[in-house]
Parts: structure tokens; C-alpha cells; sequence
């Protein structure tokens, strides 16, 4: 899978879907949270969730951060599992005060290797979670695999089943260049695609990729 074939379906999605303006949020922080809720759910739930923490006036660092887990837990229980992603998200913020005094700003300033090594040690936070964090929050150019992500390439042949999340990112990163915007459109648009046709039982007719499922050939 070369360049040219990869940015033909970035283009070719882009056509016919256009511009996702992904990820919604008022503020880098929003989206850290959005990005730790959204875990093993829907979105609509995760903005339930975002809306109940709005209302209480608890989408802050300082206010997450005195908020006790408990009461966090029942602000985003519409997000499911609930009390995991309270821990979660309490882990995070005492983690952001402890080593950038909850700035994003000086969170920007370190490199994405060393940024994505800390936050893979952050209890409940795997791959995809950091790389949405680094990508949507942090503007850092980083691409980001999800479920929708290797199921669309496995059922294109453009992956095999045993094609793990680092080379499915490096098949992205090894032939793109490092563009934030590109890297955030593109994921963008592959999710459009996974969530309105690629599902569990797929709705082929009408996909914007469908012209292209007999194109595809396996590459890792």
C-alpha cells in the first residue's frame, strides 16, 4: 500500500463525505475527557455524560481534580462503566497537575514519544485513548487506530487478521507525512464510514468505499 493509494481514498472519502470537523469540544481538556468516556461506548453516550459534567460545572481540571471518584462516577454514569472511567479520569487530571500543573499548554511543549510513554502508564489509558489525546487535544501528528479503523482495512484486504495496532498506525505514519490535520481528517472520515456502513453487518451499498473493495490488496 503506497502513498498514492492511500491519499486516493483520503481524497475520495473526503469527497463524498467532506469534512468531519472532528473531535467536538469547547476545549482541549473536553476532549481528553471525551476521549477517556467514549471508551466501549457510543457517542451519544459520551455526550450525555460531557452535557451532566457541563451542568455541574465540573469540566475543569481543579474541579475533577476535588471532586471525590465517587461522585464523578455517578456525574458520567450515562457513559457506562461508570466507575472505571471515574478512576480513569481521576488518574489522569492528579498525573496532568503533578507533571505539567494542569496546563495544556506546557503538556504541548514535550515531545509526543515521551507524552505517549506517560500516558500509556496511566492506569486505563491504552493506544487508542493516548493517541486521541496526543492527536485531538494536543494538535501533535499521531495517527489513531480504532475498532472502525481495522475493520474497514481487514475487510478492504488492506491488512491481514493478525495485523497488530502499532502496524496498522505504521502503515499511516511510515507513508504519510506528519500532518496533524491530515492525520485528524483522515480518522475522521474513516469513522464517519465505519459508524454509517462498515458496522458489525455491513452496509456496502452507498459506502464511499465500496468502488474500491475489489481495488484492495493485502500489504502486511
Amino acid at each position: 500500500m503506497e502513498f498514492k493509494e492511500i491519499m486516493d481514498v483520503y481524497d475520495d472519502l473526503l469527497i463524498q463525505v467532506g469534512p468531519r470537523n472532528w473531535w467536538p469540544a469547547d476545549t482541549p481538556f473536553e476532549v481528553i475527557i471525551g476521549a477517556i468516556l467514549t471508551q466501549n461506548t457510543s457517542w451519544k453516550n459520551v455526550e450525555k455524560a460531557i452535557m451532566n459534567l457541563k451542568k455541574q460545572n465540573l469540566l475543569s481540571p481543579k474541579a475533577i481534580y476535588k471532586i471525590s471518584e465517587e461522585k464523578l462516577a455517578d456525574v458520567i454514569r450515562p457513559s457506562g462503566y461508570y466507575n472505571q472511567k471515574a478512576k480513569k479520569i481521576k488518574e489522569f487530571v492528579k498525573y496532568f497537575y503533578e507533571q505539567y500543573d494542569g496546563s495544556i499548554n506546557k503538556m504541548r511543549e514535550e515531545r509526543t514519544s515521551s507524552l505517549r510513554s506517560e500516558l500509556l502508564g496511566i492506569h486505563g489509558i491504552g493506544p487508542e485513548t493516548a493517541d486521541a489525546i496526543l492527536l485531538y487535544a494536543l494538535g501533535k501528528p499521531i495517527f489513531v487506530v480504532d475498532t472502525y479503523t481495522k475493520r474497514i482495512l481487514q475487510r478492504h484486504k488492506w491488512i491481514n487478521e493478525k495485523a497488530t495496532y502499532q502496524e496498522i498506525q505504521d502503515l499511516f505514519m511510515k507513508r504519510l507525512p506528519r500532518n496533524t490535520q491530515l492525520f485528524n481528517e483522515y480518522h475522521a472520515l474513516i469513522d464517519f464510514v465505519g459508524h454509517n456502513y462498515c458496522r458489525k453487518q455491513p452496509k456496502c451499498h452507498g459506502c464511499p468505499l465500496e468502488k474500491r473493495l475489489p481495488q484492495m490488496k493485502e500489504s502486511l
